[in-house]
């Protein structure tokens, strides 16, 4: 395959439009322009000297699968946010079986990369080990981590409060007359979900102090989410607060599957608001991530680190809004 066919099908543009961008060559869109640069960086090829200058560098964005909508969120807004910047945002995607951190971490560092932000990695994970991490730091690359705090790691890091989000949805809930609640999120080895039992847990103690605590960790996926609401729905609950969007359009299921009407039986609050989920069956009450601020935040740390100010490496939490919407109601009368 030739270099302009290799970079068309890499940008999803045509030979011609990828030839007037190496050219540079007016009536190509911004977007388009930047994909086709993205593409040369990506695959190795050397940019044509005239187009060097426009770009400062380039910026490594490690994510995890784009399935989730909340993932390609936080890449968008920092990838606009970068490239009005004059940086070229690389985009490196995890799926199951695929290219692992750790690898696209070596790609990126033989690129030559200015930063590397981290979404929803490793760093999330207590049973990781954080060396990948400090082995960057030492070599004085300018890290920014979201979603996820380890201790021993002298950067940024960018998070949702986890523990505030859970205590709006308890809230919420109990305001609407629930008292057996429950939790469905993600595997407890997770950072965000220790905060989200946390969060659970001390709600509940102040809310409904001598209620039954009702949590079940599973898998961040519709399946996990069905796994957890059914083994919930047992136990007799009337409301269930997931740790993601996805999760809760599992419960949503495990529901009808059961024979139960989302709000009038079972009421779910989902998590992260992400793309589209106002728009589900019933629409979906949730908790949401300040994706843009947040986006913000990480790319402004970076950029000033980039440039040689003092940073400030700690941890910073950005307070999340319950979104209402149509899943959640008032609870059954069952007397």
């Amino acid at each position: 395959m030739s270099r302009l066919a290799d970079l068309a099908q890499h940008a999803g543009v045509s030979e011609a439009t990828v030839s007037r961008v190496l050219n540079d060559r007016p009536g190509v869109a911004a977007n388009t322009r930047q994909a086709v640069l993205t593409a040369l960086d990506v695959l190795g090829y050397e940019r044509p000297s005239k187009l060097r200058r426009n770009s400062a560098g380039l910026v490594g964005l490690v994510v995890p699968e784009l399935t989730n909508p909340i993932f390609p969120a936080f890449a968008q807004a920092m990838e606009t946010r970068l490239a009005a910047a004059n940086y070229t945002p690389v985009l490196c995607t995890q799926v199951p079986g695929g290219i692992h951190e750790d690898d696209y971490v070596r790609m990126l560092l033989d690129r030559g990369v200015a930063s590397i932000v981290f979404i929803s990695g490793y760093h999330a994970d207590t049973k990781a080990d954080i060396t990948r991490y400090t082995a960057l730091r030492e070599r004085g690359l300018p890290i920014t981590l979201v979603n996820g705090w380890r201790e021993g790691v002298e950067a940024t890091f960018i998070s949702s409060d986890d523990i505030a989000g859970v205590h709006l949805a308890v809230r919420h809930l109990r305001e609407l007359g629930h008292t057996r609640i429950g939790l469905a999120t993600g595997p407890a080895r997770y950072i965000p979900v220790q905060r989200k039992i946390e969060g659970y847990e001390l709600a509940m103690d102040e809310l409904l102090p001598d209620a039954e605590h009702f949590v079940q960790t599973t898998l961040f996926t519709v399946e996990g989410g069905v796994a957890a609401g059914r083994r919930l729905l047992e136990l007799g609950v009337t409301a269930v607060v997931c740790g993601s969007d996805i999760m809760a359009l599992g419960v949503v299921r495990a529901a009808r599957q059961a024979g139960l009407r989302v709000p009038e039986d079972v009421s779910v609050i989902g998590s992260d608001d992400s793309q589209m989920i106002g728009f589900t069956d019933p629409p979906l009450t949730t908790v949401r991530q300040d994706v843009e601020s947040m986006s913000e935040a990480a790319v402004t740390a970076i950029l000033e680190e980039i440039q040689g100010e003092h940073v400030v490496h700690r941890e910073y939490l950005f307070a999340p809004d319950l979104i209402l919407r149509a899943s959640t109601g008032a609870a059954p009368d069952r007397g």
